[in-house]
């Protein structure tokens, strides 16, 4: 076999990719291999649908966890979705092309502000607002969505926009010249066209809303209970791990690398549905 120049960038590459996927596999196995038998020891139904934490008393429910990671995650769409997509329209279908070229860049530096900024403003603004306002402890369910709701808008923009843009000039002129109004060729039209890129987003925004850690922790109030209501305080699956890790022991451990399985489990389901979403808009084109 001849080592010319093409065929080292080819081999250099493909080693490059699968180092990626055995980095991959090797904190899967690693993960798997550390909170698998505890799950078998304590069964799945003690572990996931448990109420108590209290490792020193051998209690392991995550059960309040689940619950409150589930909570903030809706609550983050529910605010960062509906602006992104709509952000996204706008730039688009309306936007001159000017403010295109400087709104969507500023948007995106969002993305490389560190969680623990994001963290440290709901703390010292948000939340003492939420106190004022609403109630309760101002560290709570909605100050963790609104805070994580702000840190996935970069993503459903910036995909939204790629959607969106990829959808052909010919759709948008088919429906004007049939009589359409601008915003009915957008709804009815250049949306339906971009509906599998829009979810795409929406669904990885969802695992990036999931397995955030440093900014929940700060504003979420780290109680271990169920929420009843917004204003409650709650502790999700990544800060309990982030939390307990360094002074965990024995099953203690072992419980917090089988909340890792879960975490990993639920994200791998979203972002496996993100690319069916992604390849069934190619295939369709």
């Amino acid at each position: 076999m001849k080592f010319n120049g093409e065929n080292i960038a080819k081999y250099a590459l493909m080693t490059v990719a699968f180092s990626a996927v055995a980095s991959l596999l090797l904190i899967a196995v690693f993960i798997f291999k550390e909170g698998l038998p505890f799950m078998m020891k304590v069964g799945l139904k003690d572990f996931l649908f448990a109420s108590d934490w209290d490792p020193l008393a051998g209690k392991f429910g995550i059960y309040p966890m689940i619950v409150a990671s589930l909570w903030v995650t809706f609550g983050a769409m529910l605010i960062g979705a509906p602006l992104g997509i709509a952000g996204a329209i706008f730039l688009n279908e309306f936007a001159p092309p000017m403010m295109m070229k400087i709104i969507k860049p500023t948007i995106e530096l969002l993305a490389g502000i560190p969680s623990v900024v994001f963290g440290f403003l709901g703390v010292m603004v948000l939340a003492p607002w939420i106190r004022a306002t609403l109630g309760g402890p101002g560290l709570s369910v909605l100050a963790a969505s609104i805070i994580l709701g702000i840190m996935v808008l970069p993503t459903v923009l910036s995909i939204s926009i790629d959607a969106i843009a990829s959808v052909p000039n010919s759709y948008r002129e088919g429906a004007l010249a049939l009589g359409a109004t601008r915003w009915q060729s957008v709804y009815m039209v250049t949306i339906k066209a971009a509906r599998s890129g829009i979810i795409a987003s929406i669904i990885l925004a969802m695992g990036r809303a999931l397995g955030e850690t440093m900014a929940v922790i700060m504003v979420a109030g780290n109680t271990v209970k169920v929420p009843h209501a917004v204003t409650d305080p709650v502790r999700t699956l990544t800060a309990n791990i982030a939390l307990e890790m360094a002074n965990a022991t024995g099953m203690a451990r072992e419980a917090l690398f089988a909340t890792g399985i879960v975490l990993f489990m639920v994200i791998m389901v979203l972002n496996g549905i993100a690319l069916s979403a992604i390849k069934g808009k190619a295939r369709k084109k």
